[in-house]
């Protein structure tokens, strides 16, 4: 692990997103929440919070971080879920790795509860949006849609 401990904590924050292609069919039944496993969307949500606060489980040289904040938004898109993820804390490195991981397992929720609806499921892109706090400051995306940026969760 790179070694922090002589780096100041400070407020620190990312938001990432994430796509699941799906059949119209099955875009529908999340749409009516009469998908056959339940509310996908609240289990999928629950999932990404449970993610961000065990990443540095998952990546092997992930920081432990006090999270303060995961919020967690699922809606349609063209023929798609998107899932948007902001995490936020007060540490001494930053939390990409949180929120990327949110949305990931996320994704992979949605397809768990969804696959019998459709095998032909497709994840992704997933990237980061934009980070803010550190000695880098903040970053946006180049190609970042216009509302991550006013989106607050």
């Amino acid at each position: 692990m790179v070694d922090v401990a002589a780096k100041a904590a400070t407020a620190r924050e990312a938001l990432a997103e994430g796509f699941l292609r799906l059949a119209p069919a099955a875009l529908a039944l999340v749409r009516e929440g009469t998908a056959a496993k339940g509310d996908v969307l609240a289990v999928a949500r629950v999932a990404a919070i449970q993610a961000a606060k065990r990443t540095a489980e998952l990546i092997p040289l992930c920081h432990p971080l006090p999270l303060a904040a995961v919020e967690v938004t699922i809606e349609p898109a063209a023929e798609a879920l998107r899932v948007l993820a902001r995490v936020r804390t007060t540490a001494p490195t930053g939390v990409e790795m949180e929120a990327l991981t949110a949305v990931q397992v996320a994704l992979l929720t949605l397809y768990d509860m969804l696959k019998s609806a459709d095998r032909a499921m497709t994840i992704g892109p997933v990237r980061l949006l934009e980070k803010h706090g550190g000695r880098r400051g903040s970053w946006r995306h180049p190609e970042a849609p216009p509302e991550a940026e006013a989106a607050d969760g």
